[in-house]
């Protein structure tokens, strides 16, 4: 499964990082992977292993890092997010390689585990 980048030339060039959208190909089975927590360790280990959990269940069903096209990122520090651009860029292409998909990042209150700064859900075309 291959996506086509869609990033609309008015929004002013392509985001580093992440894509404003992603198009699958028709007759892609979709694969909702619920929010992952890791909830030890500081801001960048807690990024490192909810996304590799995300992973895990991508490769489960059969996929790979560049089947996912779409992830939520919730964090309750938006100052260690912003402090560790370089390092969870590691991280990304640790696990993700130069695959950019779409992301949002959000900031909230708490999560459901308290010892949680991070928690990744995605969505993932089969």
């Amino acid at each position: 499964m291959t996506f086509e980048i869609i990033n609309p030339g008015a929004f002013g060039g392509r985001p580093s990082g992440w894509n404003h959208g992603m198009l699958a190909e028709k007759g892609g089975r979709i694969l909702f992977v619920a929010g992952q927590i890791v909830p030890v360790g500081d801001f960048v280990t807690q990024w490192d292993g909810a996304l590799g959990r995300v992973l895990e269940v991508v490769r489960a069903a059969g996929g790979r890092p560049e089947n996912i096209g779409r992830m939520v990122v919730y964090t309750t520090d938006r100052p260690s997010y912003l402090a560790n651009l370089t390092p969870l860029g590691v991280v990304h292409r640790k696990h993700m390689g130069r695959h950019y998909c779409a992301m949002a990042v959000v900031e909230v209150k708490s999560l459901m585990d308290s010892k949680a700064l991070v928690e990744i859900e995605a969505v993932a075309i089969l």
